[in-house]
């Protein structure tokens, strides 16, 4: 059982506000607090030249105006890519930003937020080291601690080795008979599963267990007060305002 006490949210915003705004972008993380979430979610990775920014997928294609795997750019590459118009054209020209630039702006907007370690493939040890170092470095140790999450077990080993003192998420998007003994040996506060596998049976069963629970990703509100109402304490989602209209904070 997580021996340390984590308040959770109902509603975390998903990307930031990723169904108004391009995902993983300085613009969405503004547009989540605009709608009223007070957490934000996104993805961190290692450019070729190790620098951390934000992006989701292995490649470049689907959120940006370029082709190709991001481990092969130089992050001063990655930087010239127009990171919105496939979104919007109201967002043109906005940027795939650095760990740090997105660290800055949520001290300055009193975000908190659930960093997802998400590497390239073959690059977990490098990330998940440098991403922490970077946090440790870069996040005022005054502002409460951010909740650290992977779906590479590699990851979380290296969370709770080399930065014990960060809550860590154990991601998952099936239900593996073994989800108890994974979370228990890299010591983690929540277990945080896909929508299409959450049953009230399993939600039960990780909340007995004495682990927070957030539920990805949820963007109907009737589902969400559904979740809610079975005890996960809280839902990712691409739509904060109309989620948070429907269970609150």
């Amino acid at each position: 059982m997580p021996i340390r006490p984590l308040s959770l949210p109902r509603v975390i915003g998903h990307r930031g506000a990723a169904e108004a705004a391009p995902e993983n972008t300085l613009a969405s993380f503004r547009e989540a607090k605009r709608q009223g979430a007070h957490w934000v979610e996104f993805d961190a990775k290692l450019s070729a030249d190790n620098r951390a920014f934000l992006l989701h997928d292995d490649n470049l294609d689907r959120t940006s105006n370029t082709t190709g795997p991001a481990r092969a750019r130089l992050y001063d590459e990655i930087r010239g890519l127009d990171a919105g118009s496939w979104k919007n054209p109201a967002f043109a020209g906005e940027k795939m930003p650095l760990l740090a630039e997105a660290l800055s702006l949520f001290a300055q907007e009193d975000l908190r937020f659930n960093l997802e370690l998400k590497p390239c493939p073959g690059r977990a040890r490098e990330t998940a080291k440098i991403i922490l170092d970077e946090l440790a470095h870069l996040w005022p140790a005054a502002r409460p601690k951010p909740l650290v999450s992977s779906f590479v077990l590699e990851c979380l080993e290296i969370a709770r080795d080399q930065a014990p003192e960060l809550p860590r998420g154990l991601l998952l998007e099936d239900h593996p008979a073994n989800w108890l003994d994974l979370a228990q040996n890299l010591k983690t506060d929540t277990v945080n599963i896909w929508d299409g596998a959450a049953t009230p049976e399993w939600v039960a069963e990780i909340k007995a267990e004495g682990f927070g629970l957030l539920v990805y990703t949820v963007n109907d509100a009737s589902r969400a007060k559904q979740l809610i109402d079975w005890g996960v304490d809280g839902v990712f989602t691409d739509a904060p305002a109309r989620i948070l209209a429907a269970v609150g904070q």
